[in-house]
């Protein structure tokens, strides 16, 4: 994704920098605000260092939330 077109917040997008799949929640000066699924901290990611998550990216990450929750990873 380029600077002219900003993710809209809610949407799932990849930071291509780390591969981690995020929620948009914000845009804060040039950086685009990520939150991982399930919540925790968010992270800034340059805008031309995102891309559009695709449905298996985001079924993949949504899995390893649900899974780590199982196991008592995650609060």
């Amino acid at each position: 994704m380029n600077a002219v077109a900003r993710p809209p917040v809610g949407s799932y997008a990849v930071d291509t920098g780390t591969g981690r799949v995020g929620v948009v929640m914000g845009h804060e000066g040039p950086y685009v605000q990520l939150r991982p699924l399930g919540g925790g901290r968010e992270w800034d990611c340059a805008p031309d260092a995102l891309r559009a998550a695709t449905p298996a990216e985001r079924l993949r990450a949504a899995t390893a939330y649900a899974n780590a929750r199982s196991r008592g990873e995650v609060p």
